[in-house]
């Protein structure tokens, strides 16, 4: 299942983990980020229940915006590499 993941998500995947130089990773980074996409997910969630409440169209820009960030988060913290973690968390030695 990780592997057919991996593959649908590379084009994302890759943009992250092809960077130059060191990086500067921690265990715990990975950990915030899927609490991070769940977060987001979770207002996500929150924001299409409302708008769909008061039948507001308006209210789908913020659900798509952060779904979007939720899944980003998500995919890199359980796919990702190390490097790709780093990568968007900007930790890099330089």
């Amino acid at each position: 299942m990780k592997a057919i993941l991996t593959r649908l998500v590379s084009p994302i995947l890759n943009a992250l983990e092809n960077a130059e130089g060191d990086y500067q990773y921690s265990p715990s980074h990975r950990k915030i980020l899927a609490i991070m996409g769940i977060l987001f997910l979770g207002i996500t969630a929150v924001t299409l229940y409302f708008s769909m409440k008061i039948e507001q169209m308006a209210g789908l820009l913020p659900v798509i915006l952060f779904g979007s960030i939720g899944l980003l988060c998500l995919i890199v913290a359980w796919v990702g590499s190390d490097k790709a973690v780093a990568k968007l968390w900007r930790n890099r030695n330089e």
